[in-house]
């Protein structure tokens, strides 16, 4: 595999404003965003990392008590500045209700039963609110020049690029029959209402409960409004996330599973033709670099016996060198099956990451990255 994703020439390009940073997980990807985050502010660009992971180690490796839906700024000696934060779903929901409806209207929607169990907990939520965050990001960046580069960490797995679905899913949800015949009361004068209509009514009344047909009638006639507006942006955001300003990189690490998962990402976003920056190959073992083969050590392992200080040492290097060799070849089996992907891989550290030096030093291994480690 070629080393030549050269991560400060990403992050220096002023065309670059958002980088999104997806992958299955356990791969270390929200530590890589954040140290690219990290890196990118210390060469001057004004930068805010948006992460969708409920994990909460962003917080504590950037001496924040608590991350929450506010940018909140880091506290650094740089030329550029940094601002964190994390993804609250059911703030973001409500943002979008306040700003789109009338103060009545919108309060009339956030006490209904059904909103708070939509805005809460309904499957694909998080991804929706992701782009209508990442748009307000962006669209507040543009008037008030406080950001120049976004950075996102993505939610593990492959839902991790479920936001990319959310325009034709909202949309597919929006049209459909059930909706559009719940909105007929809303959108049509009350002389075309059907028999059939008022028949169906009727029996979900009667099996539901007219308090229970009445709270869902409610909010469904507040989605033609509400959501109405976010379907325009979540496209306009899903545009946005395809133009020149913004490069994807996709995280893994040097694993059958994790590779296999990366195959699928970068296969997806090139389909989607989103712009693809480049494969890091996280949390890499890298070789002693001597001149000791496996098998020589494992032939001096057995000549000094199993109770030698020595052996038990050479067999350490063999093991390591093993691994060294497998991962070697599963970059290449990846690197053979997509050769126009660029890559680094970044090697292991020797403890976990805790702070903004931890932070500094996966940045600096990132941008210094041993292609042929």
């Amino acid at each position: 595999m070629n080393n030549d994703l050269d991560i400060d020439a990403l992050l220096d390009d002023r065309q670059t404003r958002i980088i999104v940073c997806c992958g299955s997980g356990g791969v270390g990807k929200t530590t890589t965003s954040a140290a690219l985050a990290l890196r990118a502010a210390e060469r001057g660009r004004k930068v805010v990392v948006l992460t969708i992971d409920p994990a909460r180690r962003l917080a504590q490796s950037m001496g924040i008590e608590q991350l929450d839906n506010t940018p909140r700024p880091v506290d650094l000696e740089a030329s550029g500045s940094l601002d964190a934060m994390m993804l609250d779903m059911k703030r973001t929901f409500d943002e979008v209700v306040l700003s789109q409806a009338s103060p009545e209207k919108a309060q009339q929607i956030l006490h209904n039963p059904f909103y708070i169990a939509l805005s809460s907990s309904f499957a694909g939520t998080q991804e929706y609110m992701a782009m209508e965050k990442l748009g307000q990001l962006y669209r507040d960046a543009q008037q008030s020049g406080a950001y120049d580069l976004i950075v996102v960490d993505t939610p593990p797995s492959r839902s991790a690029l479920d936001f990319l679905d959310a325009p034709e899913r909202l949309s597919s949800f929006l049209d459909g029959r059930f909706i559009r015949m719940m909105l007929a009361p809303a959108r049509g004068p009350a002389r075309l209402m059907s028999a059939g209509f008022s028949l169906v009514t009727g029996a979900l009344s009667k099996v539901l409960g007219g308090a229970f047909l009445k709270d869902l009638q409610t909010f469904v006639s507040a989605l033609d409004t509400v959501f109405g507006g976010f379907r325009a942006r979540a496209q306009q955001t899903y545009a946005l996330l395809q133009a020149r300003g913004t490069a994807f990189l996709v995280v893994a690490a040097p694993e059958d599973d994790a590779l296999r998962e990366a195959a699928y990402f970068v296969e997806r976003l090139q389909g989607d033709r989103m712009p693809l920056a480049g494969l890091v190959v996280n949390r890499a073992t890298l070789s002693d670099h001597t001149d000791l083969s496996v098998a020589a050590a494992m032939a001096a392992t057995e000549r000094l016996g199993s109770e030698s200080v020595t052996a038990g040492l050479l067999r350490i290097h063999a093991d390591r060198e093993r691994l060294v060799a497998r991962q070697r070849t599963l970059r290449e089996r990846f690197a053979a099956a997509h050769p126009q992907v660029a890559s680094v891989v970044v090697p292991a550290l020797a403890g976990d990451v805790h702070d903004l030096d931890g932070l500094r030093e996966v940045g600096r291994l990132l941008a210094c990255a041993d292609a042929d480690a």
